[in-house]
């Protein structure tokens, strides 16, 4: 879910304090600024941008699935290099403005009907990338928070094992808290390496941190 959907929200609510100060911040990051300049949709798509630098998970050619896709920061990024002879999914709750090359899927991904689209436009073939930067709607109880992004994580986990080919690769978005050690124990068994990142486009607040996963075992 992208910066752009939560400012619309909080400018719906009233003017508390706190939502205040948190559009002030949001008018002023630099990262913000950063995507206007640059005519990205979000600023989340400088998470992306330096993991690509650290990882080249990005290469031309590839068939990618990007899962919490809104408003597609992270599908404008990776099309560049995707739909040059490959392919591009996204999908998320949300709609989305069209992307040129890349199909959309909106639905909820944790119903099965949504799982089942997916399914069907990937047809059996082998995914070179599957993108999450999925989160669940905060409602900033950490004990209701948590398992929410925990399972979206696992529904993530369980899709790129069924759909990735032996060399393909998962970065997920994950949020340390209860549960998150095991899921890195669980990525560790399934995957041959598993690096874990806090971007510099990460609020140093937020708990988030992206795991890449590279070679199904």
């Amino acid at each position: 879910m992208g910066d752009d959907f939560i400012l619309q929200v909080l400018k719906k609510m009233s003017r508390s304090k706190s939502s205040q100060q948190w559009l002030k911040q949001h008018h002023d990051d630099a990262y913000v600024l950063q995507a206007r300049k640059d005519g990205y949709r979000s600023r989340a798509v400088y998470k992306l941008i330096e993991i690509q630098q650290r990882d080249q998970v990005l290469q031309a050619g590839q068939f990618v699935l990007d899962l919490g896709a809104a408003p597609g920061g992270w599908s404008e990024y990776a099309a560049q290099f995707a739909t040059d002879r490959g392919r591009l999914i996204a999908v998320d709750l949300l709609p989305m403005e069209p992307i040129a090359g890349v199909e959309i899927i909106q639905g909820d991904f944790t119903e099965p009907a949504t799982l089942d689209k997916i399914l069907e436009l990937v047809d059996q073939q082998p995914i070179d990338l599957v993108l999450s930067d999925m989160a669940p709607n905060i409602s900033g109880i950490e004990t209701v928070d948590q398992p929410k992004s925990i399972y979206l994580a696992e529904l993530a986990f369980e899709l790129a094992r069924q759909c990735l080919h032996a060399k393909g690769q998962f970065v997920i978005k994950l949020f340390q808290g209860a549960g998150f050690e095991e899921l890195i124990s669980a990525f560790r068994l399934n995957y041959a390496s598993v690096r874990l990142r806090k971007p510099k486009a990460s609020r140093a607040r937020s708990h988030e941190i992206y795991a890449v996963c590279v070679g199904l075992k």
